[in-house]
């Protein structure tokens, strides 16, 4: 490595995520492959930390990207200073997302402390239970769209994305009281639900 690539290297290290921005929106396109470059590690690691899947991550990585430039483009980025926490909430909305529109099947099994099917009272593995599981699962999945959002985030980790609390905690950021005690009220309000409702869910 050169003199004058250390130097364009430690120039590069200097220009602040704002910078890098405005040079990229006035027609810089290498500001952005800096941003890209500066950034891209950890972004992707958290995609992949979360979906366990490189080939899934990389696809994800690259909406997130194509989310950050149609913003830039489009004005809207009003982040100063908060680059890569922007970016990274981008690409952990669109993790919950792809585990919101995918089909997977909550594990009806004991987790940790609580489990989502402590509201259903459903005891027995027969066929006549299993029947009901399946019917009941689209409507917990609407009642925990209705959440508050930070309870809804820890069932849809927990519960869709099959994550532990520790990776909860660590993920949004709280403790892991903090995140068990999220889903504690998200099951007191579904269970308030299903009764402020009069939702039969074994029917």
């Amino acid at each position: 490595m050169n003199v004058k690539t250390v130097s364009l290297k430690n120039k590069n290290k200097n220009i602040s995520d704002q910078e890098l921005i405005n040079n990229y929106l006035k027609g810089d396109e290498k500001s952005f492959e800096i941003l890209l470059t500066r950034h891209k590690s950890r972004i992707y690691t958290q995609i992949y930390l979360f979906v366990k899947d490189h080939d899934l991550a990389e696809d994800i990585f690259q909406e997130v990207f194509i989310k950050i430039i149609d913003t830039l483009r489009k004005g809207k980025y009003n982040h100063e200073g908060k680059f890569l926490q922007w970016a990274m909430r981008i690409s952990y909305n669109l993790c919950v997302d792809h585990f919101r529109r995918s089909k997977r099947r909550t594990k009806v099994s004991p987790s940790e402390t609580f489990d989502i099917f402590d509201v259903l009272e459903v005891k027995d593995d027969n066929m006549e239970t299993t029947m009901i599981k399946s019917q009941t699962y689209q409507k917990v999945r609407q009642l925990v769209d209705m959440l508050p959002e930070e309870q809804r985030e820890v069932v849809i980790l927990r519960h869709y994305a099959d994550m532990s609390f520790k990776e909860i905690a660590a993920l949004t950021r709280v403790s892991i009281n903090t995140a068990l005690g999220r889903m504690r009220y998200a099951l007191i309000n579904i269970r308030k639900m299903i009764d402020e409702k009069h939702i039969q869910l074994q029917s």
